[in-house]
C-alpha cells in the first residue's frame, strides 16, 4: 500500500521521513510508540508534515498515510544490493571486472528484500551492473518501496527515458538517482564506455529524468579518456542544475585486478583523506546478485549466503567486519597505520593488483598527487 510518510527506528533514535525527499525529522521514542497504536494521524505529525514538507495529512487515517516500521533486533539501517551485474556499457574503469547477467529468481529476490526489511534497513541502494536492465527491477523497487525503504538507484541513466520507469518513480519517489557521467562529448563518452551510442542514450535518459523532476545526483567519472573534458563535465552539471561530485581515483576490481587503474588520469588523482573507520558490517551490509552478503562492496571475503542461512546469518557479520579490518598482509605493525588512507579490504585489492604504493599507501607519497 502506498504511504506518504515513514516512521522508523534509526540507530539509537527514531525518524519521520517522506519518500522522495532528503529531509527527515527526529522524533522521541514515545511519539514513535504512539504511532504504532494510532488510528488517525496525530496532531504533532500533521504539524511536522506541514512545516517540513508542506504536506497536509490532517484528519487522515494512519493506514495509507504513515507506514510505521517495526523495530529490528539486528540493528542494520542501510544496505546496498547488486540486483544484477549485467550492463549495457563496458566501462574500462569498472571495479566489478566480469559482469555476468545473472541473479536470483523472483521469489528469492522477494525473500532477500524481506530479510532486509526485517533487519531494519531503511536506506537501500539498488545498483548493478545497470540495475534498470534487470527484468525484475520494477517489481523489486515497488516491493522495497512499499516495505518502507528510502531507495537510491545507481545507474548510467541510459534507460531513464522509459515510460514505465518514469511512472514508477512518479508513483513511488526515490530518495535519489545517482547517475554516472563518463564524458562531455560523444567521442569521449563512447570511448570510455566502449559502446557506440552510449552518449546519446545517456542524454536521452538524463533529459527525461530532468523533465520529470527526479532527485538526481551526478558522479563525474574522470579518466584518461575524458580528462580533457573534466571542467566541461562540471560545467554541464552546473548548467543542468544538478548536484555533482567528481570521481577521479579508480580502484582495482573486486577480484584484485588492476585493469581499472590503467584507465585513470594521473593528473587528476587525489590524495585520499585518512581512513577514520566505518560502520561496514555493523549497521550496513552489501548483497551481491546471489544474496551473498558482505560487509561492503569492497570487503567481500567471508560472505554469508542469506538464501541458505536466512536472516540469522547477519548475526555473524559484525565479527567478520572486525576481522577484515585488521592490518594484515604486509600492513601489520606499520607505524603509519593510524593515518592510513584506505581501509584494510581496499588495501588488499590494491596489493593484489600490484598497484604502485602512491595510489593507496603513505609509503609512496614521494609521487605528486592533486590535493
Amino acid at each position: 500500500m502506498a504511504h506518504s510518510l515513514i516512521a522508523a527506528p534509526f540507530l539509537d533514535g527514531h525518524l519521520l521521513l517522506k519518500p522522495g525527499t532528503r529531509h527527515g525529522v527526529r522524533i522521541p521514542a514515545d511519539h514513535y510508540e504512539e504511532l504504532r497504536r494510532a488510528q488517525t494521524v496525530p496532531e504533532w505529525v500533521v504539524r511536522n508534515a506541514v512545516e517540513t514538507w508542506g504536506l497536509d495529512v490532517a484528519g487522515r487515517p494512519m493506514e495509507g498515510t504513515v507506514l510505521v516500521r517495526e523495530p529490528s533486533p539486528y540493528g542494520y539501517c542501510r544496505a546496498s544490493w547488486e540486483i544484477n551485474l549485467g550492463c549495457n556499457f563496458g566501462c574500462k574503469h569498472c571495479y566489478l571486472g566480469e559482469r555476468p547477467f545473472a541473479g536470483l529468481v523472483w521469489d528469492d529476490k522477494l525473500r532477500l528484500l524481506d530479510i532486509m526489511r526485517d533487519a531494519g534497513v531503511i536506506w537501500l541502494q539498488i545498483t548493478g551492473g545497470e540495475p534498470t536492465m534487470d527484468k525484475d527491477f520494477a517489481d523489486a523497487y515497488w516491493h522495497a518501496w512499499t516495505a518502507g525503504m528510502m531507495l537510491t538507484i545507481s545507474t548510467n541513466g541510459s534507460l531513464l527515458w522509459r515510460k514505465e520507469l518514469l511512472d514508477l518513480f512518479d508513483q513511488c519517489p526515490p530518495y535519489r538517482l545517482v547517475v554516472s557521467v563518463y564524458g562531455a562529448s560523444e567521442q569521449s563518452f563512447d570511448a570510455l564506455t566502449q559502446r557506440r551510442g552510449a552518449w546519446r542514450a545517456f542524454r536521452r535518459g538524463l533529459d527525461a529524468a530532468c523533465e520529470a523532476g527526479l532527485p538526481l545526483r551526478l558522479n563525474l567519472v574522470v579518466t584518461g579518456d575524458n580528462a580533457h573534458e573534466a571542467d566541461r563535465m562540471a560545467a554541464l552539471a552546473e548548467e543542468w542544475g544538478i548536484e555533482h561530485h567528481a570521481y577521479t581515483n579508480m580502484t582495482p576490481t573486486i577480484y584484485g585486478g588492476g585493469e581499472p587503474l590503467l584507465a585513470q588520469s594521473a593528473a587528476h588523482l587525489r590524495r585520499r583523506k585518512p581512513f577514520a573507520g566505518c560502520n561496514a558490517g555493523h549497521t550496513f551490509f552489501h548483497a551481491d546478485p546471489h544474496a551473498k552478503v558482505s560487509i561492503c562492496k569492497v570487503g567481500r571475503d567471508d560472505q554469508i549466503d542469506l538464501m541458505t542461512e536466512g536472516i540469522d546469518g547477519l548475526r555473524r557479520l559484525g565479527a567478520i567486519a572486525d576481522r577484515l579490518m585488521l592490518r594484515t598482509g604486509g600492513c601489520e605493525g606499520c607505524a603509519l597505520s593510524g593515518t592510513c588512507r584506505v581501509c584494510r579490504p581496499l588495501a588488499k585489492h590494491y596489493q593484489e593488483a600490484k598497484a604502485p604504493l602512491h595510489s593507496y599507501c603513505q609509503h609512496g607519497d614521494d609521487k605528486e598527487m592533486v590535493s
